[in-house]
């Protein structure tokens, strides 16, 4: 593979990596040095008040998300040299782990605001350390547009290039617009007009299921469906039709259920364009869309699809050739780390060299503007190599709960 000048944008023998789906945030003491001053006597309060109920964020743990040193170690040991960074850890003023948190309700919106605001400027700056190898996603809310708007371009001006994260809108928070909604055309102009991913996260948009003892078990039975809502909602309301050129990014969400949902969204559109209903349920001619869901997500969507198992690998031949990117979920315990070699070699060995390179790197480089030269020095030094993702994996990893171990404690 080689640029337009022609110079070889990866090492011949080894696999450039770029994880499509990472996490990082700042501590609450870094958090306090990002915060806008006239916040900062009630972040002090609310932060005296709050406990951390997340064992990975209050272990050593916590310090794969803010210290560079120790997660570069750990990416160039797990052969991956790239990252698109997701929010990770809890920011000012957040009721729980920031993918987790509901759209904020009008009474808590302006210090949301301000605490996303804070980590989006964190993120400027952890990014900035090693610019060719982070590629950070920004935080907005849907609740005012004008201010989403604002954020938008703050966040294109300073250099995040991962886009933006799309506030998944659950069907219990009547205070905010779903997506479909036309008010949030002017938003979609601007996130079209600058060429900024829009990313959907796995496990956001569920409903409130209340302290009860089977919530989290709902919690993870309906996370699927709730993470597909978004790419429904925006075909069917006509969004990307409206907005052709909108890059629409849906992350750690797999990706083998794309096909069948295709399928059916194809048949619906194509049902009522021809009958003009379903059953007794009739469509106007502006519910009639041009296009088929298929054609709309060929044009449209990238899967950054994390941790994939072999119904995902398959799926990948639905979703076109450069829309597959690889992701790891670091430095979340359910992530590849540090069996991403093996995990690789598990359930894409015996895929063409060309393909892996653009499931690993390519794909996403050309999406969030990497720079596979600058990125190949460190691929030829930490990748794996294309002999060995080509190897089966015939045999587990000998005590991988003692290398899970050393991982969490922070060991090389």
């Amino acid at each position: 593979m080689a640029n337009k000048q022609g110079v070889p944008a990866e090492a011949a023998d080894r696999y450039t990596i770029i994880t499509s789906d990472s996490h990082a945030g700042a501590s609450h003491a870094a958090y306090r040095e990002y915060l806008d001053p006239e916040y900062l006597e009630e972040f002090d309060a609310w932060r005296g008040r709050y406990k951390n109920p997340f064992k990975d964020l209050g272990d050593y743990r916590r310090l794969r998300n803010w210290d560079s040193e120790l997660r570069n170690g750990q990416l160039e040991e797990d052969g991956i040299v790239g990252e698109v960074i997701f929010p990770n850890t809890v920011p000012p003023f957040f009721p729980s782990f920031v993918l987790f948190a509901p759209p904020p309700e009008p009474e808590h919106y302006e210090r949301r605001l301000a605490g996303i605001r804070a980590h989006n400027r964190w993120l400027v700056d952890f990014c900035a350390e090693f610019p060719e190898r982070r590629a950070g996603v920004g935080q907005i809310f849907l609740n005012d547009v004008d201010d989403a708007i604002a954020d938008v371009h703050w966040i294109k001006e300073h250099g995040l290039r991962g886009g933006i994260l799309l506030p998944n809108v659950p069907p219990d928070a009547k205070w905010v617009r779903p997506l479909y909604d036309p008010a949030y055309d002017p938003l979609w102009a601007v996130l079209e007009d600058l060429e900024i991913p829009v990313n959907v996260h796995g496990g956001t948009g569920v409903p409130d299921y209340g302290k009860t003892p089977i919530a989290m078990l709902l919690y993870i039975a309906e996370a699927g469906f709730y993470t597909q809502r978004p790419l429904v909602h925006l075909i069917l309301g006509g969004v990307l039709e409206r907005f052709p050129r909108l890059r629409l990014v849906l992350t750690e969400a797999g990706c083998y259920w794309v096909p069948p949902l295709l399928k059916r969204l194809d048949g619906l559109i194509e049902q009522i364009r021809s009958k003009g209903q379903t059953g007794e349920i009739r469509y106007s001619e502006a519910e009639k869309l041009p296009h088929l869901a298929s054609e709309y997500f060929s044009r449209n969507v990238w899967m950054g699809v994390s941790q994939p198992g072999p119904a995902d690998a398959e799926a990948r031949s639905v979703l076109g050739p450069d829309r597959f990117m690889w992701g790891s979920d670091y430095p979340h315990d359910e992530g590849t780390f540090p069996f991403t070699r093996e995990h690789l070699r598990q359930v894409f060995h015996g895929t063409p060299e060309e393909e892996m390179r653009r499931i690993l790197a390519g794909n996403c480089a050309a999406l969030y503007d990497f720079d596979l030269v600058k990125l190949a020095p460190l691929a030829e030094q930490f990748g794996p190599t294309v002999e060995e993702l080509a190897a089966p994996l015939d045999h587990l990893p000998d005590h991988p709960n003692e290398a899970l171990l050393r991982a969490a404690a922070g060991a090389r």
